[in-house]
């Protein structure tokens, strides 16, 4: 048995390392081929903006200090400052899409145009000031690209994409030493297209490749009657973010300085604005080198220049999962071997009453210890080892193993809303692989996730309602409510608490009230349904799980436990093991959520071989001390497996906090609270799914080495 074992585990790995290349593969196609003719109108939306220091995002259109949208109808149908209509997903991560005012015709090159001229009173330029201070970024989207500031790598070979540009920027005057805040207020817009492929191409349409944004900050004094500058070429004063008025404009004009405020004056006026003229210039490349299907890559080169990191990931994973396997082979070998040679439990127990094996006391059964006489009880002789080896460790606990644990009516919902996120995960990890879910499906990956969840309802309800049954419970349909209720409530109530706190930031990502109400109706007309379903057919036509043994009348009195093999100690250090494995893919997940806040992690080839390994560790790491547990006579084995899986969450959510000391840099009480808040939200859910994983395989396990005992 532990030859086929280690050919399965050889077997499973080879099959991981030949769907690598391919999940590589699928990470990024499109969907529908967009094509433009020469002059056709090209819509440009503004979304939102956000920053690595905070987590509160605003929408774009609704800064104070943009212009507008002037609801005029725009070439192709459009009406500006019409909202476009957004999934769940996007309205989850804070998506606010609107039409502009930005007018682009394909091919055509438009050197200077000018927007508009927005006045700002004291309280919206403070907001911007704000806003530049906390480093915003802002996100735009043509032909469902984001906006991008085009870098180059360190050696030059590769252009590659940091999505959104920057708001404003900050510097330091070297006379006062104090901060001034300017405002790009002029963008230059860099189309790269090429021709169409297909017979599209052959009738002239073109498809867009790139969209590139490079802001720009101009004066607001020394523009024509048109409102543009002389000349966007030339080096222009910035436009500095403040109500005072130069008055030292001619004192050094020698100096570099010179083009900046050296002295400001405020005159104090409430009623004091500031014009700032919004201009942008718009140019069409072509680009022969880049295929419509790769118009993507540029923004996941850093991510792929990591290549060796997430290999030496693969390479720590596999490492520990051999030593696991290792240990877990020899678990089987030894028992396995063990049943082999000295047979069955049954004939045990009768060579030892042939040779004066007592047998296994039971708590309340009266003795006299150690210090009986050998007329009143049987003796045991310790020269035969055959019948010590019987006796001691797991077999021990065989008549209490399968008894009911306490709180059981607690533990199989958790199992029940474990499986439905099982099944999520499963889902979503490969439809990401197959190229389904990928960043041209902007908020499919929380979409098709809350699809999926609701969906696995019904597995949900029928797995919670036999465990239920399992444990000897009656009432299921109370089961069912608590199943329901369990993972919906926790992510609802959590969710809806920290609204109110962003909803008074007047932040993009608050959740409108309607789509409060949506989420409550999917769970009270989808997700309820569908569990009470799977519980009553669980509980009525599958009914309880059979065990191969039958739990005694009285519990056996469980010794004291070694320290290695206490719940808490032998959990962390079960839950350690699994942390191992993904602690290297975590650095890039966490990276990609709360530093870039663009969510485009789209390596899911990589994601989908170390998640892999890591249920394989934990469902090793369960049986491991599982088995320690069994043999030092604990049989409270059923919560324990659960936390034994889900121990590595706790290790999850520690690794967050040093990510949150060394590489983040968040600002306000606010932002602070959305991170630990969802930071743990997100360790529960995953503790939920993992303590699923151990509780099933510790199941399995102790049915395979209890299913070999027979007994009278």
């Amino acid at each position: 048995m532990a030859a086929d074992y280690r050919s399965s585990m050889r077997a499973i790995c080879t099959l991981l390392f030949f769907c690598l290349p391919i999940a590589q593969a699928f990470y990024i196609p499109g969907f529908s081929i967009k094509t433009y003719s020469e002059g056709d109108p090209i819509p440009l939306f503004v979304n939102k903006v956000y920053s690595d220091n905070t987590e509160i995002q605003y929408a774009y259109s609704e800064l104070p200090f943009v212009c507008p949208p002037t609801r005029r109808h725009n070439p192709g149908g459009l009406i500006s400052g019409s909202n476009v209509a957004l999934n769940l997903g996007e309205v989850l991560r804070g998506d606010r899409i609107m039409v502009s005012d930005y007018e682009l015709e394909m091919g055509k090159d438009d050197e200077a145009r000018y927007l508009c001229s927005q006045k700002v009173n004291r309280a919206d330029l403070k907001k911007a000031i704000e806003v530049v201070k906390q480093g915003y970024v802002a996100e735009w989207i043509v032909d469902n690209l984001p906006g991008a500031t085009s870098f180059v790598t360190v050696d030059k070979s590769r252009k590659y994409y940091a999505p959104g540009f920057k708001v404003g920027y900050e510097e330091t005057s070297w006379t006062t030493g104090r901060p001034r805040y300017f405002l790009n207020n002029h963008v230059t817009l860099v189309i790269r297209y090429r021709q169409a492929p297909g017979r599209a191409g052959q009738r002239g349409k073109k498809v867009i490749l790139g969209f590139e944004v490079y802001a720009k900050s101009i004066e607001a004094e020394n523009r024509d009657a048109s409102g543009l500058p002389p000349d966007l070429r030339s080096k222009h004063r910035p436009l500095e973010l403040t109500m005072a008025r130069n008055v030292t404009n001619s004192t050094l004009s020698g100096s570099s300085e010179s083009s900046f405020h050296l002295e400001m004056l405020d005159d104090g006026a409430e009623d004091a604005v500031l014009t700032i003229p919004y201009t942008y210039s718009v140019y069409f490349r072509e680009d022969d080198k880049t295929s419509w299907e790769n118009r993507w890559d540029p923004y996941f080169v850093n991510q792929e220049e990591s290549t060796g990191v997430h290999w030496v990931a693969i390479v720590n994973s596999l490492t520990i999962f051999g030593l696991l396997t290792s240990v877990v082979a020899v678990i089987f070998t030894r028992m396995v071997r063990g049943d082999i040679k000295q047979g069955i439990l049954e004939e045990g127990k009768s060579r030892g009453k042939r040779r004066g094996l007592k047998s296994p006391r039971r708590s309340g059964e009266k003795t006299g210890g150690l210090l009986e006489q050998p007329g009143d009880v049987d003796t045991i002789d310790l020269s035969d080892e055959e019948v010590i080896e019987e006796v001691t460790g797991w077999k021990l606990v065989h008549a209490d193993v399968f008894r009911s644990p306490a709180n059981g009516y607690l533990l199989a919902p958790l199992i029940g809303s474990g499986m439905q996120l099982i099944f999520m995960a499963v889902g979503l990890i490969t439809l990401s692989c197959f190229g389904v879910l990928n960043p041209s499906f902007r908020g499919g990956f929380i979409s098709v996730g809350m699809a999926l969840f609701l969906l696995a309802g019904i597995f949900s309800g029928y797995f919670s309602a036999r465990v239920y049954k399992t444990f000897g419970g009656l009432n299921w349909k109370y089961n069912a409510v608590v199943t329901a209720t369990l993972v919906p409530g926790l992510m609802f109530a959590t969710i809806f608490i920290l609204n109110l706190f962003v909803w008074a930031q007047a932040s993009s990502t608050a959740i409108p009230l309607g789509t409060l109400f949506g989420l409550a109706a999917l769970w009270l007309f989808v997700q309820l349904p569908l569990v009470y379903g799977g519980s009553y057919y669980g509980f009525w036509r599958s009914g309880a799980y059979t065990h191969p043994i039958k739990a005694g009348s009285v519990a056996r009195q469980i010794p004291i436990q070694p320290w290695y093999a206490r719940p808490v100690q032998l959990a962390l250090a079960a839950g350690l093991i699994p942390f191992a494995v993904i602690f290297i893919e975590l650095l890039f997940v966490f990276h990609s959520l709360w530093s870039q806040k663009t969510g485009y992690y789209y390596i899911f080839g990589y994601l989908a071989v170390v998640s892999t390994i890591l249920l394989l560790a934990v469902m090793e790491t369960t049986i491991i001390a599982v088995y320690i547990q069994l043999c030092s006579e604990n049989y409270h084995w059923w919560w324990q497996s659960f936390f034994l899986g889900a121990a590595s969450a706790a290790w999850i959510f520690a690794y967050s906090v040093y990510y949150y000391v060394h590489a983040l840099h968040l600002t306000g009480f606010v932002s602070n609270l959305l991170f630990f808040a969802y930071t743990l939200l997100a360790c529960s859910i995953y503790g939920l799914l993992m303590g699923t994983v151990g509780f099933l395989t510790a199941y399995a396990f102790v049915r395979r080495i209890y299913s070999a005992i027979k007994v009278d």
